[in-house]
């Protein structure tokens, strides 16, 4: 048996020693990885909601419509001899238009005028004829049936008389449609035809059409439960529209806000079982006809006013719950919080239920905030900065 020295176990010692130290090490170093602290939680940006009283609105969308729209017709035939318009332009009531030819007409008033005179003649030669064998009579110097002849003939004359008068009238009106004016203070469309065509000849000519556009209507549709907020708690009715005279307010797809105020003048008998709505109107004025029949239109309708809670538009989220905001509690956690959002003023959006007022919501960095987890809150006044956080550029559309 062959013995090893002491000296040969020396360098293995010491290799094992230097792998139970390497061992240790890493030992410690994970386990300090394992005990470091977590981060911090994410800092957001929190503010109460700001209280104001507001007016609710009903926004809807709908179409302008002209008041009176009247389509010109020929209604006697004849040549058209002249226009006396450009297309497009505006019109004052009154305004000769068109000039069918006239001399036709002016003929047959010449003619009915020459009948009346006959007939003024019959007459006032039967009324003499009658007065003188009446006298006659008496006298005995003429018989009863002379006298009920001119009686007769006096008659008759008066009913010729008549007669020829209703045909002066006629042939006179038959002469004022010769001239098509404007029946009301518009803008007319371009010409249907040209001069020198003949017109009205046993057709219904059309020779151009008008639109009365100040004031102007907008038509639009309301749901049922939308009308029966308006009827409920704005105590508007229906049949009394005209009456009540209830303010609306339009916007076109190119302005801002709502600047044209008008009011509330007609509302449909009946909803439209299909879709549930009922159609609308409103009246606005146009003095200086830059806006079109058949525009799109933003429709802003009051319901009531009152105290209300408001926060930045960038504050709402929306999932398929509907409408929330993340609210930080006292011990800095998230929560959401449903809501039921209003109107929009003044960049903030209204919030009708689901907030108190003091509680602090996530306006920046919201996409940092999980409901369930703990965040870092940094204060913010809405109050003195008047809501300018919402003013941030790109801001998030509000869902209709």
């Amino acid at each position: 048996m062959v013995c090893l020295k002491r000296e040969t176990y020396r360098p293995i010692q010491e290799v094992l020693a230097c792998v139970i130290c390497l061992m240790l090490l890493v030992y410690v170093v994970a386990c300090k990885e394992k005990t470091s602290p977590p981060p911090p939680p994410p800092t957001v940006t929190v503010a109460q909601p700001v209280q104001r009283t507001v007016t609710d609105y009903l926004e809807l969308t709908g179409n302008t419509q002209a008041i009176k729209t009247v389509q010109l017709v020929a209604r006697v035939s004849g040549y058209l001899e002249k226009v006396f318009f450009q297309d497009g332009q505006l019109v004052k009531e009154g305004q000769l238009l068109f000039l069918i030819q006239q001399n036709t007409y002016q003929d047959n008033l010449r003619q009915t005028e020459a009948a009346i005179l006959q007939q003024k003649a019959q007459l006032e030669y039967a009324e003499i004829q009658l007065a003188r064998y009446s006298k006659l009579v008496q006298e005995k110097a003429a018989s009863q049936t002379d006298v009920d002849n001119w009686r007769y003939q006096r008659d008759s004359a008066q009913a010729n008389l008549q007669a020829a008068e209703a045909q002066r009238d006629l042939a006179k009106l038959n002469l004022g449609y010769t001239e098509v004016r404007s029946p009301f203070d518009g803008r007319i469309d371009r010409r249907q035809k040209d001069p020198g065509n003949l017109v009205g000849l046993g057709e219904n000519t059309v020779l151009a059409e008008i639109n009365q556009i100040n004031p102007l209507y907008v038509y639009f549709n309301i749901s049922d439960a939308d009308l029966a907020r308006l009827i409920g708690e704005a105590h508007w009715t229906p049949g009394q529209a005209r009456a009540i005279k209830w303010p609306v307010f339009v916007g076109l797809l190119t302005e801002k806000e709502y600047p044209h105020k008008g009011q509330l003048d007609f509302a449909s008998i009946s909803l439209t079982p299909t879709t549930g709505t009922l159609l609308m109107r409103g009246v606005f004025s146009n003095p200086d006809g830059k806006i079109l029949p058949g525009l799109y239109a933003r429709v802003h309708v009051p319901v009531k006013e009152g105290p209300a809670f408001l926060v930045p538009q960038e504050a709402i989220g929306y999932d398929q719950r509907g409408s929330y905001v993340l609210v930080v509690n006292e011990n800095n956690v998230v929560q959401r919080s449903s809501v039921r959002i209003g109107t929009l003023v003044d960049h903030l959006r209204v919030v009708e239920e689901g907030l108190t007022g003091k509680g602090w919501v996530v306006i920046r960095g919201v996409q940092k905030a999980i409901p369930g987890r703990p965040v870092t809150p940094e204060k913010q006044d809405l109050r003195a900065s008047g809501g300018s956080f919402a003013q941030s550029p790109n801001p998030k559309r509000a869902s209709p």
